[in-house]
């Protein structure tokens, strides 16, 4: 018994050293999604420590020393995702005309369910409908919705990277751009309020790290971090929505909050993990909601299965400037800056690529 206890806290702890590593390769920053998972994995290694292993020995007590720091640390990511951690957007409060609310739906190409889309919108009433890897297919069967919701952007591709914004709410300066790969796009524009207050709006879906599709973390790691140096400098409200293909705890992600300076209403209030939808074992938060301290939060959900992989997220906002002007986030220093220059030079982009919709030239 001691040898496997022996064997699987060394596990522990390569699990636990390895994301240390800024390097970008796909194993290494694969290690960052199953914090919890690892933290579940560990806190069973102790008890078995306890129940299996000679408390006289010193052995059992370096096992067991190495287990609580390897626990203490993933947990350390992952409790602010959690409602032991204080809340980070205050509970909203305001007039109906300065309240946005986003539905962020990553559709899966081949799944053909888009009559439970519809249907969900159609129960939650979103002011903006967000769809990520929507195809031409997609946009045909989502037609229907524009008759309450006339404003739109499209861009439908078959290569899992398709994406549309359908919109109760005026839409002005669209774009899409490819800021870091030729076929992954990205959208930006403004929205108008109800109250005639206008939103800077960023739509993303970045490539993930995987042995299938981009082996390196890289081209992912440099859009967020020239979005987030872009909306850092912006003088109006800001929100940026989609898929990241990174966990709302990963240093990378983290790093975004950091420069952009935006907040994340599920801080203190829980993880929202919108994938795997087959897996409940296996999940974690990959679609997010970021936003600036111009909004306070009504309400965040993860919605019903629509055949994806991936749940829907349901994000209620309100514009609120006064409240909301000592919300503070995640602080950055002249390491954050340094290493997020270093990805953007990697990959040869910066902060002007990233479209600038509403912004006084």
């Amino acid at each position: 018994m001691i040898s496997i206890l022996i064997f699987f806290t060394a596990l522990a702890l390569l699990l636990t050293l390895l994301p240390l590593s800024r390097h970008p390769h796909w194993v290494i920053r694969g290690m960052d999604f199953p914090r919890l998972q690892f933290a579940i994995f560990i806190a069973t290694l102790l008890v078995a420590d306890f129940l299996f292993l000679n408390m006289q020995s010193a052995l059992t007590w370096l096992l067991i020393l190495i287990a609580t720091l390897c626990l203490t640390w993933q947990l350390w990511w992952i409790l602010p995702y959690t409602f032991l951690w204080p809340i980070e957007v205050k509970k909203a409060s305001g007039s109906f005309e300065n309240q946005i609310s986003i539905l962020t739906a990553n559709v899966l190409t081949p799944n053909r369910n888009a009559d439970l889309l519809i249907q969900m919108v159609r129960e939650y009433n979103p002011d903006v409908l967000v769809t990520l890897e929507s195809d031409q297919w997609w946009e045909d069967q989502l037609k229907v919705l524009e008759a309450d919701m006339p404003y739109s952007v499209k861009c439908p591709l078959d290569n899992l990277y398709g994406m549309h914004i359908f919109s109760r709410l005026p839409l002005n300066d669209q774009e899409i751009s490819y800021l870091v790969e030729e076929d992954v796009p990205s959208i930006h524009t403004t929205l108008t309020l109800r109250s005639g207050k206008t939103v800077r709006m960023h739509f993303l879906h970045p490539a993930p790290p995987s042995p299938t599709e981009n082996p390196e973390s890289a081209e992912r790691d440099a859009e967020l971090v020239i979005v987030a140096r872009s909306v850092a400098e912006s003088d109006l409200p800001v929100i940026v929505t989609g898929d990241l293909n990174d966990v709302a705890w990963s240093a990378t992600t983290r790093l975004f909050r950091k420069i952009s300076g935006l907040l994340d209403p599920r801080v203190g209030r829980g993880m929202y993990n919108t994938f795997h939808a087959d897996f409940p074992f296996l999940r974690w938060p990959l679609d997010h909601l970021f936003h600036s301290q111009h909004f306070t939060l009504n309400l965040i959900k993860r919605l019903p299965s629509i055949g994806s992989d991936h749940f829907a997220l349901l994000t209620r906002l309100t514009f609120f400037p006064m409240k909301g002007a000592d919300q503070e986030g995640l602080d950055s220093d002249a390491s954050d800056h340094d290493w997020a220059r270093e990805i953007a030079e990697e990959q040869d982009v910066r902060k002007n690529d990233v479209p600038e919709p509403g912004e006084s030239k």
